[in-house]
């Protein structure tokens, strides 16, 4: 699994999630985790979760470290899985960093009733996909949030990179797991 961190800031507003986004913008072909900080503003007319299209939230925050993650396989279950493994990494990672009192919630982390990430996972034509945001700013932001800045975080790209590598070596181990065992009848 390819781990990219891009240095250059970037917004993140929904188009971003869609099949070979690794591939198109830094040449990663096969599955991989990209990294990158920048606002985040996805409208309606972009989300893929239709809970909060109904509910006609938005999603905003003026700077959050972004994940976006391609797995080519078509499983949107797997994938799910996959999401909440990569929120639980992030709150290990926060965790090793110090930061304490973060719960996760089903694909999302919180601070008491402060959010601190947003996550969705889907298909696409060709792949599965992850993008998970943590809010590096908690100003302006649509609903209570927490921020990594707030929880001590303050090497935002290098924290992203430590989840990035987490979440790689641990797919990398699972994929081993799989090789390693007998079938039994």
């Amino acid at each position: 699994m390819h781990t990219f961190i891009e240095q250059t800031p970037r917004t993140y507003d929904g188009r971003q999630l869609s099949s070979l986004f690794g591939y198109k913008n830094w040449q990663i072909q096969g599955d991989s985790v990209a990294v990158f900080r920048g606002p985040c503003q996805v409208e309606l007319t972009e989300m893929v979760d239709m809970e909060d299209v109904l509910a006609k939230d938005h999603i905003f925050s003026e700077d959050m470290l972004h994940f976006i993650v391609e797995h080519f396989d078509m499983d949107l279950e797997k994938t799910v899985t996959r999401q909440r493994l990569l929120i639980t990494i992030i709150a290990e990672c926060l965790a090793a960093h110090g930061v304490k009192n973060v719960q996760r919630a089903g694909d999302d982390l919180f601070r008491a009733n402060d959010k601190l990430s947003v996550s969705i996972a889907t298909l696409s034509p060709v792949s599965t996909m992850i993008h998970t945001g943590l809010n590096i700013s908690s100003r302006n932001t649509p609903i209570p949030t927490v921020s990594l800045q707030d929880l001590g975080i303050v090497d935002f790209l290098s924290f992203g990179k430590d989840v990035a590598d987490a979440y790689a070596a641990e797919i990398q181990s699972i994929k081993q797991a799989r090789c390693k065992v007998r079938g039994v009848t």
